[in-house]
C-alpha cells in the first residue's frame, strides 16, 4: 500500500509520516523543497505543490490513499489528478470551523475542500480538529527572549489538541476500514485557558513565564502584519472573545484509536525544547 502525504513537513503531516512508516506503509511526500524537508530516508520525495498538475500526477502514480492538507485554490487540480490516478481513499485535514456556520471565513475555506473531495468519488474521511496545541509555538520566541506571553484573551478557553493525536486518527482512517464517509470532530480531553496554557509551558521548562494582556486591536494588527488574512484574524478574535471555540471536549480520539487524547500539559512536556 502506498500513501501520499501532502503537507508532510507540517506539524500534523510529519506525525502522519512517522506513524505510516511505523505501520509498514510505503510513504510518499509532495513538497516544494525536498532538499529542506528533513523527512526520513524511507520517504519517497516528489517536488511540487498541489496546484502543479504535472508534479502531482507523478506523485500520485500508483498511490492508493492520500492524506490531504487543505489548499482550496488547488483542490480542483488535486481531485482531477487523484481520480485519474485511481486513488481510492482520501483523508482530509479539515477544521472544526466547518461547523460554525456559513459566515465563518475559516470554515468556508475548509468546506470548499471537503465538498470537492466528497464530489470526487473517493472514500473520504474528514478530520475536524479544533485549536491545535501547536498554535502556542508562536509564543516560543518571546518566552525564550523575555519569559513573557502577550495575548488579548487570558481567560478564553479552548480544548487544544496534540498534533500527534490528530495524526493517529488520520492514520487509522487511512489504513483501516470503517471510517469512510465520516466527519470526525477532534479535541483535546479538557478545556484550558490561555493563562493555564502559559503556566503549563512554564512548568514543562522549569521557568516562570509571565502572561501580559495585549489590547485586542494591537494583537489584530500584529497578526495581519505577520501575514494572517484580516478575515481570518477577525474570525479567530470573534471566537476567542466570545469563548465559543467549542462547547465541550469530545472523546473521538479515544473512540478511534483506543487511547485518550493527550492533555495540553503533556503536549508542553513533549515540546519543552521548543521554548527553552
Amino acid at each position: 500500500m502506498t500513501v501520499l502525504v501532502t503537507g508532510a513537513t507540517g506539524n500534523v503531516g510529519r506525525c502522519v509520516v512517522d506513524r505510516l512508516l511505523a505501520s509498514g506503509a510505503e510513504v510518499r511526500a509532495l513538497t516544494r523543497r525536498p532538499d529542506a524537508a528533513g523527512l526520513p530516508a524511507e520517504v519517497e520525495l516528489f517536488a511540487g505543490g498541489l496546484g502543479d498538475a504535472e508534479s502531482l500526477a507523478e506523485a500520485l502514480s500508483g498511490v492508493d490513499r492520500v492524506f490531504l492538507f487543505p489548499v482550496p485554490e488547488s483542490t480542483a487540480t488535486f481531485v482531477a489528478q487523484a481520480a485519474a490516478a485511481g486513488v481510492q481513499r482520501v483523508v482530509v485535514l479539515s477544521s472544526m470551523a466547518v461547523e460554525f456556520g456559513a459566515e465563518n471565513a475559516i470554515g468556508q475555506r475548509h468546506r470548499l475542500v471537503e465538498q470537492a473531495v466528497a464530489d470526487g468519488g473517493f472514500e473520504w474521511t474528514f478530520l475536524r480538529p479544533g485549536a491545535f496545541a501547536a498554535n502556542t509555538l508562536a509564543w516560543a520566541e518571546p518566552i525564550r527572549a523575555e519569559g513573557v506571553v502577550r495575548e488579548p484573551f487570558p481567560e478564553a478557553q479552548q480544548t487544544s489538541i496534540h498534533e500527534d493525536d490528530i495524526a493517529a486518527v488520520a492514520v487509522a482512517a487511512l489504513l483501516e476500514d470503517g471510517h469512510a464517509g465520516k466527519s470526525y470532530l477532534l479535541t483535546g480531553p479538557e478545556r484550558i485557558s490561555t493563562a493555564d496554557q502559559v503556566r503549563a509551558i512554564g512548568a514543562a521548562i522549569g521557568r516562570e513565564v509571565r502572561l501580559e494582556a495585549e489590547p485586542p486591536e494591537q494583537a489584530k494588527a500584529r497578526l495581519v502584519a505577520e501575514g494572517v488574512p484580516a478575515a481570518v484574524v477577525d474570525t479567530l478574535f470573534d471566537l476567542r472573545g466570545a469563548d465559543q471555540d467549542l462547547d465541550d471536549p469530545v472523546p473521538t480520539v479515544e473512540q478511534v484509536t483506543g487511547r485518550p487524547a493527550r492533555t495540553f500539559a503533556q503536549w508542553a512536556v513533549d515540546h519543552a525544547d521548543d521554548f527553552r
